[in-house]
């Protein structure tokens, strides 16, 4: 009987383990989805910010959580560039969630897509390190959109993240301050099938991009394969 029980639970946690395995690979086939959706439309990310971008963040389908208060709560995926400069190719994802205060529905939307690019190394470290507050923690703003980057403010070109969100088929630069960003290490383990972190995947040894992943990374390279920003430097 000790033995048949046994024998059950471990086939329910076996099961239990993969369902969700498969929901987190679900999630970076999503995610790299709504990049490519994004970067398709002619009035999107510009051209010269993605190409100096060190990371992007997409976050599928943000939800309102709490009614009244406003809440939103998401969860997503994190690609950087390779290399000890984030000058190389596009690395492997790094999972987190992105929760925080409302961030407006200012769109009309219930449900929003987030994409948010860290444009330097402040930026990163800032996630790397622990639970971050936008605005706080790291510097946000508003991304510009389209190709022309001229009216595009000081604050939005100094801001170590840049954020845009996407409801109803609008595709918006919007402030998050008050939002945060974590690793999401149980979505990591899930992912990757061992024990990862997001410092370890995005600056450690190199890690195999998964089947899940790899639209997502490859949209990313084909889009902006370089970091301008350190080839202009030098570097």
């Amino acid at each position: 009987m000790f033995r048949y029980l046994s024998l059950v639970v471990c086939i329910a946690l076996g099961t239990a383990s993969v369902e969700a395995a498969n929901k987190e690979q679900a999630r970076l086939e999503t995610a790299g989805a709504v990049m490519q959706e994004i970067l398709d439309v002619p009035d999107n990310i510009p051209q010269e910010l993605l190409d100096k971008a060190e990371c992007a963040i997409v976050i599928p389908s943000v939800t309102k959580v709490a009614v009244g208060i406003g809440g939103s709560y998401g969860r997503g995926a994190m690609v950087c560039r390779s290399g000890k400069s984030f000058d190389g190719p596009w690395g492997a994802p790094a999972m987190y969630v992105f929760e925080g205060g409302s961030i407006g529905l200012q769109i009309g939307g219930e449900s929003t897509d987030v994409v948010l690019l860290v444009m330097n190394d402040r930026g990163l470290e800032a996630l790397l390190a622990s639970k971050v507050t936008l605005g706080g923690g790291a510097s946000v703003a508003a991304g510009p959109k389209g190709r022309n980057l001229e009216a595009s403010t000081d604050a939005s070109l100094r801001a170590e993240i840049l954020s845009y969100s996407r409801a109803r088929g609008l595709f918006v630069g919007v402030s998050l301050e008050g939002m945060s960003l974590r690793s999401d290490d149980d979505a990591n383990n899930e992912v990757y099938g061992q024990k990862m972190t997001a410092r370890r995947i995005i600056t450690g040894a190199p890690v195999t991009v998964t089947a899940s992943g790899r639209h997502l990374v490859d949209v990313l390279e084909k889009s902006a394969p370089y970091n301008e920003s350190h080839r202009a430097a030098g570097r």
